[in-house]
Formats: C-alpha cells, sequence, structure tokens
C-alpha cells in the first residue's frame, strides 16, 4: 500500500467545517482504488490517503488537494 498523510491547519473551526461539508461528497462516493480516511478536531484537518499504485496515490492527493483549495477560494470570494 502507498500512503500519504495530510494536516491541515485552519483560522477557524467554522472554516473546517465549511472544508469538511465540502468533501463529504467526495469522500462518500470513493475514488476507485483508494482509502480515504479523515478525521478532525478544533481547528486540524487530517487527511490520509491510500492507494495500491504509485500513480493512484498522485492523482488522489492532486484530486483532494484541488477540492480542497477550490473550497478555500469559494469561500473567501463569498
Amino acid at each position: 500500500m502507498r500512503c500519504a498523510k495530510f494536516t491541515f491547519y485552519f483560522d477557524s473551526e467554522e472554516e473546517l467545517r465549511v472544508i469538511v461539508k465540502s468533501l463529504f461528497p467526495e469522500i462518500k462516493n470513493k475514488i476507485p482504488k483508494t482509502n480515504i480516511e479523515v478525521t478532525y478536531s478544533g481547528k486540524t484537518l487530517d487527511l490520509k490517503i491510500e492507494t495500491s499504485d504509485i500513480s493512484s496515490l498522485r492523482a488522489a492527493c492532486n484530486s483532494y488537494l484541488r477540492w480542497i483549495n477550490t473550497a478555500l477560494n469559494v469561500k473567501k470570494t463569498v
């Protein structure tokens, strides 16, 4: 198994909740060949991505990082 772990620190718990809610549909409808674990507490989000091969890991990392970035950009714009 290939694995990547990310920890994100947000400015507020509200900002964290917005990000988690925006990621929920993606977590619910899994990326093929990928296991995702999301945990959060306070203002911290931990994201763990596991896949069977490196190309799937790269694709999943890119997807989740872009989704988080997009959610943050939308929140700042609104």
